[in-house]
């Protein structure tokens, strides 16, 4: 048997080919007629599968090789821009191995975009009467596993782990899926990913809110990675955005320095100083709804929220990693 951090149940010798099956063949019968209780199992299922190989032996997976001449350049300074039908596995791989980062426009529809952060919406509203003892509606707000409250207290007033949420979780993955972000991911990634609980997050952020610059490798030590934000409405100038240095740094830079917000953070005389030895300038794009923002664990970046911002900022930040190196103090969700 093996039992992974988080998991409800223990799982005897399952095989990884019949769990992906019955996910597959339980979100084909969701999508025709939505149920919480699939969602529910959908999601155990793909905690039962990520249990069982993390950490498995994949010496075969590579990154894929880069496509450095599909790269475009940006202007005055920005990151380049790409359309959903550009980005590819070897694309992402060139993007972040020169700009640290890759900006897809219109990756999900704009409606749908602005739809599911009224979802999120929905959501926090439902983790708001679960904490004050009512019944929250249903799919909205559901604590996924055992002691993780502590780690879950970090995600803010302000959002919830979307595996708290059995209905946006599949929503989130089911739209990553049609827009043909799962085969880059896999793709880019060279083995089965897996979200982690702790650091896929359903987010509402307010014009007073932040973050220090940080680059997540600091905590996450030797992973393989990929983070996809997710704008779900227009930020960088109305609503909380972020600020990023458009280029690969291929060490981790001091944090806890002096004027450091945090132990764990960048001080801004050290980002001015990375960027100007990299010959670039941090940049602050204007997301629109759907677009995305692609980057690993070596970006360096910070939320760029002001209080003069008139609105708050919806999106998804959801980190995948290679199951063969999962981090062993996460819970895995295999994709």
């Amino acid at each position: 048997m093996r039992r992974n951090r988080g998991a409800d149940t223990a799982v005897a010798e399952p095989d990884s080919d019949a769990l992906f099956a019955e996910i597959d063949s339980l979100a084909a019968a969701n999508r025709e007629r939505r149920d919480p209780d699939l969602e529910r199992r959908i999601l155990q299922l793909r905690h039962e599968a990520g249990a069982l190989l993390a950490g498995a032996d994949d010496s075969a997976a590579r990154f894929p090789e880069p496509a450095s001449e599909q790269l475009r350049e940006g202007v005055d300074g920005q990151l380049p821009e790409y359309a959903a039908a550009e980005l590819t596995p070897e694309l992402l791989r060139a993007g972040l191995l020169r700009d640290g980062s890759v900006l897809v426009r219109g990756l999900l529809d704009r409606d749908e975009a602005i739809a599911f952060a009224a979802e999120i919406e929905r959501a926090v509203r439902s983790r708001e009467a679960f904490e004050a003892g009512d019944e929250p509606e249903p799919g909205y707000y559901e604590e996924f596993g055992d002691g993780l409250g502590y780690e879950r207290a970090w995600v803010g007033v302000g959002g919830l782990w979307a595996a708290d949420s059995p209905k946006l979780m599949f929503d989130m993955l089911d739209a990553f899926e049609r827009s043909g972000l799962r085969r880059v991911i896999h793709g880019y990634l060279g083995e089965v990913p897996a979200l982690s609980v702790q650091k896929c997050t359903m987010r509402k952020v307010d014009p007073d809110s932040g973050s220090g610059w940080h680059q997540d490798g600091a905590f996450l030590g030797q992973v393989r990675a990929l983070n996809v934000w997710l704008s779900l409405s227009r930020c960088g100038d109305l609503a909380p955005g972020l600020d990023v240095i458009p280029r690969r740094l291929d060490e981790i830079v001091a944090t806890g320095t002096e004027g450091a917000a945090f132990d764990w953070s960048v001080a801004p005389d050290v980002v001015e100083r990375v960027a100007a030895e990299a010959g670039v300038r941090p940049v602050r794009p204007i997301f629109e709804p759907g677009d995305v923002l692609l980057f690993d664990e070596m970006n360096l970046h910070a939320t760029a929220a002001d209080p003069s911002m008139p609105n708050p900022r919806y999106a998804i930040e959801s980190w995948f990693f290679g199951l063969s190196g999962f981090p062993a103090e996460y819970v895995p969700l295999a994709y």
